[in-house]
């Protein structure tokens, strides 16, 4: 370097202010050397928070996606509004129960009804029924056999041993009936009816399956599971009910059924 040219650089270093030390060569490559270290460091720290990040997201994601499945498929089974299917058979039937428990209630509808008879064959009142109109389980008792009445809207019993005791003349029947949990007992002969009686007087003399009939403490189906003698007017047709009419009974002379007798 020539003299102008330190004479220049000292008169520009006269501006500055003297700390007393000056960096070598060496001790700036050092420093730098140093610098270069610890950035490398702290890409490295980054580098490492930024994969433990991806990973945390990448769990997050996994757990969401899990959740949604699960919530999807549970929409599935429960609809789009989160309730439980409702089979529409099973509400109808529901509807009709409460409309019918209804209507018992209040006494517009008989809670049970049934015809007691001293016939000794419940198969002989089935026939007799079918040929009357009347639907119902006929049940065989040694007291005598028993119809359980299918309608029970109404004035439906009465009209129905209204029609027996009208069909079949000479045959007497006591109808109980169950309306609003107040029975009723009556003796019914030739279409009309006559002396009532109080319901222990009834059951005090009858099956002891009617007293839980009228209660509603048992029903036709578990008096069948339960081993009794049942027969429905509604499985004969009047030819039927009429062969079965004529083999339980005797004729007089010249087939006359008023010297006969029903057995």
């Amino acid at each position: 370097m020539s003299a102008d040219g330190n004479e220049d650089k000292d008169r520009k270093d006269e501006g500055l202010p003297d700390f007393g030390h000056h960096l070598s060569d060496e001790e700036i490559e050092r420093a730098l050397a140093g610098f270069e270290a610890e950035f490398g460091e702290g890409r490295d720290r980054a580098d490492r928070n930024t994969d433990d990040d991806s990973k945390d997201d990448s769990r997050f994601e996994s757990d969401v996606d899990s959740e949604s499945g699960t919530e999807a498929e549970a929409g599935d089974e429960t609809g789009p509004t989160g309730e439980q299917p409702m089979e529409q058979n099973g509400n109808l039937d529901g509807v009709a129960d409460f409309d019918q428990e209804l209507e018992g209630l209040i006494g517009n509808r008989a809670k049970a009804a049934v015809m007691v008879t001293r016939l000794a064959s419940a198969e002989l009142l089935a026939a007799f029924c079918q040929i009357s109109d009347i639907s119902a389980w006929c049940i065989q008792a040694r007291e005598g056999a028993v119809a359980v009445l299918r309608n029970l809207d109404g004035d439906g019993p009465e009209a129905a041993i209204r029609d027996l005791t009208t069909v079949v003349s000479g045959l007497s029947a006591i109808l109980a009936v169950n309306r609003a949990d107040k029975l009723e007992s009556t003796l019914w002969i030739n279409g009309q009816s006559g002396q009532t009686f109080a319901p222990p007087m009834l059951f005090a003399s009858t099956a002891d399956f009617v007293e839980d009939l009228m209660i509603g403490t048992t029903t036709v189906d578990r008096l069948r599971e339960e081993g009794a003698t049942i027969f429905d007017s509604g499985e004969y047709d009047r030819e039927k009910a009429m062969g079965i009419i004529a083999a339980h009974t005797r004729f007089g002379a010249g087939g006359s059924a008023r010297k006969g007798r029903v057995e």
